[in-house]
C-alpha cells in the first residue's frame, strides 16, 4: 500500500502486518497500514497450543492479521497477538486490504490519464476523502451512490470526470437485501389463483423482488437494492400494491424481518 496512516493503532485494533524477523521466542513485524511502525508478537501469542517452532506458523515476508494487545505511545512499542484474531476478523481484514489496493489502483490509473503521480492523486483526492471516511475504498463506494461527494473537493472538471469513470468501472455498487414475511389468504373458490396473481403482479412491478413459499399462508419476500432508503420505500409500495390487489377477495399482510442483510 502506498498510503500509510500516521501515529499508532489503538488497543484491540485488528491490523495487517508483514513478518520481518523471527527469533526463538518472538516475532517482529512491520505494520502495513502505519508508517514506519513495527510490533512484537511473543511466542505465547502465536497459537493457543504449545509452540515448539515458530517457523511452523509463520515465515519472513508473510502477511498476517494481528490484534493490538498493549501499546506504549511514548516508546512507540506495540505488543501484538496472532492467536487472538478469529477467522471472521482475519477474513474481513484481508478483504479490506484487497479493497484498499483496488482503490489505490483506481487513483493510479486515473492519475496516468491526468499525468499525475499516485502521490499527487493522494494529495489532491485521497487524503481529502480519508478525512471523512475510514478507507479510500469506502469513500469510492459512497461516490457510486452520491457523485456530489466529489464536488466538495472542488476538483477541476477533467479530474472529476476521470475519477468517476474509473470508480464506475471498478467499484461495484453495494447490494443490500431486505426480507419480509407475506401472509396472503383467500377463501374464494379460486383463492389459489388469486394468491398466485397477487405474487406475480408484485414481482412484475418490482423486478428486484422475489417471493418463495414458506407454508400456507406465509411467503418470504426478498428485495434487493443499492441502499436502504430505496429498499424501505419499495417495501411500503409492495405492501400497498398487495392490499390493493387482494381488495375484498382475501387478506394481505407484510411484516418486515428485524435483521438487515447485506
Amino acid at each position: 500500500m502506498y498510503y500509510k496512516k500516521q501515529g499508532l493503532p489503538e488497543e484491540n485494533e485488528v491490523i495487517l502486518c508483514t513478518v520481518k524477523k523471527i527469533l526463538p521466542h518472538s516475532i517482529f513485524v512491520d505494520l502495513d497500514e502505519y508508517e514506519n511502525k513495527e510490533g512484537l508478537i511473543h511466542i505465547s501469542e502465536i497459537s493457543p497450543g504449545r509452540v515448539r517452532n515458530i517457523r511452523d506458523f509463520v515465515k519472513e515476508g508473510k502477511k498476517i492479521v494481528c490484534k493490538v494487545l498493549k501499546l506504549d505511545r511514548e516508546r512507540g512499542h506495540l505488543d501484538l497477538s496472532l492467536r487472538r484474531v478469529n477467522q471472521v476478523q482475519r477474513i474481513n481484514k484481508n478483504k479490506e486490504y484487497k479493497q484498499e489496493i483496488k482503490a489505490e489502483k483506481i487513483l493510479e490509473i486515473a492519475g496516468k490519464d491526468l499525468k499525475l503521480s499516485i502521490e499527487d492523486m493522494y494529495g489532491k483526492v485521497g487524503k481529502e476523502l480519508m478525512k471523512d471516511y475510514s478507507s479510500l475504498y469506502q469513500a469510492f463506494e459512497e461516490i457510486t451512490e452520491n457523485q456530489k461527494i466529489l464536488d466538495e473537493l472542488k476538483l477541476d472538471k477533467k479530474t472529476k470526470e476521470t475519477l468517476l469513470k474509473y470508480i464506475g468501472e471498478k467499484i461495484k455498487r453495494r447490494e443490500i437485501r431486505v426480507a419480509a414475511t407475506l401472509t396472503i389468504t383467500s377463501q374464494l373458490p379460486n383463492g389459489i389463483e388469486i394468491i398466485k396473481n397477487v405474487m406475480k403482479e408484485i414481482q412484475e412491478k418490482n423486478k428486484n423482488s422475489s417471493i418463495i413459499y414458506l407454508g400456507a399462508p406465509k411467503y418470504r419476500l426478498t428485495l434487493t437494492s443499492d441502499n436502504y432508503k430505496t429498499a424501505e420505500k419499495e417495501v411500503l409500495e409492495i405492501k400497498e400494491l398487495g392490499l390493493s390487489l387482494i381488495k375484498n377477495k382475501g387478506s394481505f399482510d407484510l411484516v418486515r424481518d428485524d435483521k438487515r442483510n447485506s
